[in-house]
């Protein structure tokens, strides 16, 4: 058990851990430094609570973080089907045959991939969509500094989406050795997302409840409790003192539990991470819809954990009335520019993205989560309302 807490520094090299993919030497040597200075503090705090693994290596540093329980927004947001992860993992495997610092053009890239990619449906270069695909997966590998770009003809790597010709010389770095994580047993025994999340717990049998509630705090908007033998939600219950004490001394949130959720706040805003409420227009347009729920709340039917059923029909209404009652203050696109339509279904994605609403399988309900009325936004009381 961890005595103390961290200092300041530690807490941000903590943050840095989390919020960072990994933290590269060369391009970041005052964070590199700050968390080699902690390592000892740090590693023996990550694998106690968390179960990961942190990587210390001289040209960069990563902490191999796994989720409980994946979610959309965990991925790749540029990528926009499962094409462009295949072709980004063919292109970590294609990598790895080669040496640190080993040139190679697009163009061998691109047939090597053909060999590697094992779809229903053969890569075609001369295919619009597949040059995309490889595009944005290129991208993605240049954005992670897996491989660098050398030199190229006109246009560059967004030229090869028009014509399957383009070249492009690239340089391979010791990153993209470290992308991947290694796993107990080969990823060929596997045959669903579940399989692989199962090997990492029985890596991590130790204390395996406490870290998986640890991991569900620090990764999701919220944490609720799931059905009534929830046991995850009852460790908090029952050490939530413990907990509470734990987050508060060695990372800057706080605990807050109620009946039916859990989740990590921030006393005041931080550029670290990325928090609701932020600055964007739809959280405006989402918190007056809280505000709106919040009002009403007397209205509509909750079950035993806290959660409000609406139709499509019914969820479309109420943002029908809530922009009646709130718009003036919207942004542009959202004051004028969207449709009801539009409006509803940024709404519902942004609900979904915070674990502020779910949507229920067959029934296709709209479910609102207990979290969406722990925050609300209203105008000052001298706000002009009028057009």
């Amino acid at each position: 058990m961890l005595e103390t807490g961290f200092e300041l520094e530690q807490q941000e090299a903590l943050a840095l851990l989390f919020e960072n993919f990994w933290i590269i030497r060369e391009q970041d040597p005052a964070n590199y430094q700050l968390i080699r200075e902690n390592e000892k503090a740090l590693r023996r705090y990550i694998s106690e609570k968390f179960g990961f693994s942190l990587i210390i290596h001289k040209d960069f540093i990563k902490l191999e973080k796994v989720p409980f329980q994946p979610r959309n927004w965990m991925g790749i947001q540029e990528f926009q089907n499962p094409r462009d992860y295949a072709i980004f993992c063919c292109g970590l495997a294609y990598l790895e045959r080669r040496s640190v610092d080993d040139q190679f053009l697009l163009s061998e890239f691109a047939t090597a991939l053909e060999e590697l990619y094992s779809g229903l449906i053969p890569l075609d270069w001369t295919n619009y969509q597949h040059r995309q695909s490889l595009v944005r997966a290129m991208k993605k590998l240049i954005e992670f500094e897996c491989i660098h770009e050398v030199d190229s003809t006109a246009g560059g790597l967004e030229q090869f989406a028009y014509s399957e010709d383009q070249e492009v010389l690239y340089q391979a770095t010791v990153l993209s050795r470290y992308f991947m994580r290694n796993h107990m047993r080969s990823l060929k025994e596997c045959t669903k997302i579940e399989d692989i999340l199962q090997m990492e717990w029985e890596e991590n049998q130790e204390n395996a409840r406490q870290k998986r509630t640890y991991r569900k705090l620090m990764f999701e908007p919220v944490m609720y409790r799931e059905d009534e033998e929830d046991l995850d939600f009852d460790y908090i219950r029952r050490y939530r003192n413990r907990v509470r004490e734990d987050f508060e001394t060695h990372t800057p949130f706080e605990l807050q539990v109620s009946k039916n959720a859990a989740m990590l706040t921030l006393p005041e805003q931080s550029q670290l991470y990325q928090v609701f409420p932020d600055r964007k227009g739809i959280t405006l347009v989402s918190l007056h819809v809280q505000a709106y729920i919040r009002q009403n709340q007397t209205n509509y039917s909750k079950n035993a954990f806290g959660e409000i059923q609406f139709t499509r029909p019914q969820f479309e209404q109420m943002i029908e009335q809530v922009k009646e009652d709130y718009h003036q203050g919207w942004s542009v696109e959202y004051r004028e520019k969207s449709s009801l339509n539009k409006i509803t279904e940024d709404v519902l994605n942004h609900f979904i993205e915070w674990s502020f609403a779910k949507i229920e399988e067959g029934t296709k309900l709209i479910i609102l989560l207990p979290a969406v009325g722990r925050m609300m936004g209203e105008y000052p009381n001298d706000f002009e309302r009028e057009d």
